[in-house]
């Protein structure tokens, strides 16, 4: 059973990054008292809001707050229904609207399912690759489909192994996943064009994955672990409650499992694509370490600093703002990927 308490102060940061007003998400946490069922419940009290708003006809208002439901991850039958629930609604709010489709697709031995937007055999688009964290689903990020269309780009929002719908197990190999899909894509996207938006552990993924895949030209990510976070056994030791459970969840291991998923300042250093990355200053989950690598190794590095925690929810507007643009520049350039230096 999970610390409400500290359910709160995360769910904080990722409601700020969808948007959902302060009044809103602070009203629900009013009335979460425990993590058992029933009223008061966690679960049932996010529920409870996502059928409000599905009952107004706000079906990714509400698909949002059925993941919120979920989170941290699926561990009994209640936050199981929140996450089907999550599932069906986005999946009527999909059928709604042009170019939107429900995709799964057997990878690496499990089954990855996704939302898409705007693949096509005809007129191939560069792609975009949209995914979370350790606790974010894919419906959580439905609505930049759309955003990623404005752009220029056909795009995909899928999770990491573990998480969600996704059967596979998170391992060192999981970035894998990301080369396995765009050739999955291939007949109908420009994978050789491809994009990521990585955000927190996904970033590590697509970071590892673009070293191997040069079909990779661009990964915007916000609280990516890189090295430290992984491989020093006294910050693991730290790391929230919720995370650690997490993380024994997703890789069916303690977290001293990830010890040796620290990328080197030799693959780093191999990047010739430009990366965006968030930082937050007092990130609790993220070590500080992890910045002053990429600050030393990636030869295309641009940074924004928040001093914020995790997430940084007090900035998550210009967060928002800051990585679109940093998509939008990397299409207005023509999708090119920089090349080595040396």
């Amino acid at each position: 059973m999970n610390d409400v308490e500290e359910l709160k102060r995360h769910v904080a940061a990722h409601a700020e990054s969808l948007a959902i007003p302060p009044e809103d998400y602070l009203a629900v946490f009013d009335r979460v008292s425990h993590d058992g069922v029933g009223p008061g419940s966690w679960v049932y009290e996010w529920s409870r809001r996502a059928e409000e708003l599905e009952a107004d006809g706000e079906l990714l208002a509400a698909a949002q707050r059925y993941t919120l439901a979920r989170f941290p991850y699926v561990d009994g039958n209640a936050r199981q229904d929140a996450l089907e629930n999550a599932v069906r609604v986005t999946g009527e709010w999909a059928a709604g609207v042009p170019g939107v489709e429900r995709l799964d697709v057997d990878l690496l031995g499990g089954t990855v399912g996704a939302w898409a937007h705007g693949l096509s055999e005809v007129d191939r688009r560069p792609l975009l690759v949209v995914s979370g964290g350790i606790v974010s689903t894919k419906e959580q990020w439905a609505p930049v489909l759309l955003a990623g269309a404005q752009l220029g780009y056909a795009t995909v929002v899928t999770e990491l192994p573990g998480v969600g719908e996704n059967t596979l197990r998170y391992t060192a190999d999981s970035w894998r996943l990301l080369p396995a899909l765009l050739d999955a894509l291939a007949d109908r996207a420009d994978v050789d064009r491809a994009a990521a938006l990585a955000l927190s552990f996904s970033g590590h993924s697509a970071l590892r994955a673009a070293i191997e895949d040069r079909r990779i030209r661009v990964v915007a990510t916000a609280g990516a672990p890189i090295a430290e976070t992984f491989g020093d056994a006294g910050w693991r030791s730290n790391l929230p409650k919720a995370t650690v459970d997490t993380l024994a969840h997703l890789t069916g291991a303690p977290s001293a499992a990830v010890a040796d998923w620290a990328l080197t300042p030799d693959q780093l250093a191999a990047l010739d694509i430009p990366v965006h990355y968030v930082a937050s200053l007092r990130d609790e989950i993220i070590a500080p370490g992890d910045l002053k690598l990429l600050r030393e190794h990636v030869r295309d590095l641009h940074v924004l600093e928040h001093d914020d925690v995790h997430g940084s929810p007090r900035h998550a507007a210009q967060t928002r703002e800051w990585l679109v643009a940093a998509l939008k520049s990397f299409a207005d350039n023509g999708f090119s990927r920089r090349q080595a230096a040396g």
